[in-house]
């Protein structure tokens, strides 16, 4: 099986050992992508509609890289710091699936990397054909 390897570029890729994604023959496993500014800030913080867009901006460059679009998600995650705001993290994900309607699992979680994120999001997809 073909194995290939999407970065983001970041410096962290190397230093923890991972990819942004991996494509492993016809599925692609998109790892926690948070939402990050391009100079590697938080991206919008404390807004959680505009941190989960960012996410999903972010995994839809990473899918394309390994030759897959947000149509062939079939699952997505969300690790939230509010659940509480769980509407505003659910738009911005509506936005992009609500035709394609992936399994999804959203929970709260203590904290991530830097305390301005309030998600952290992970798809795994496969491509047809």
């Amino acid at each position: 099986m073909s194995r290939q390897l999407v970065s983001s570029g970041r410096p962290w890729e190397r230093i923890v050992g991972y990819s942004r994604a991996v494509r492993a023959g016809n599925m692609v496993f998109v790892g926690g992508t948070a939402a990050s500014a391009p100079d590697g800030s938080t991206y919008a913080p404390g807004d959680a509609y505009a941190q989960a867009k960012r996410c999903f901006d972010i995994v839809e460059e990473a899918l394309a890289e390994a030759g897959a679009k947000l149509s062939d998600v079939v699952r997505t995650r969300m690790f939230v710091t509010d659940i509480s705001r769980w509407q505003e993290f659910g738009r911005a994900h509506a936005e992009r699936f609500a035709q394609i309607r992936p399994g999804l699992t959203m929970v709260e979680v203590r904290a991530l990397l830097d305390p301005e994120m309030l998600v952290e999001v992970e798809v795994d997809a496969v491509i047809e054909g």
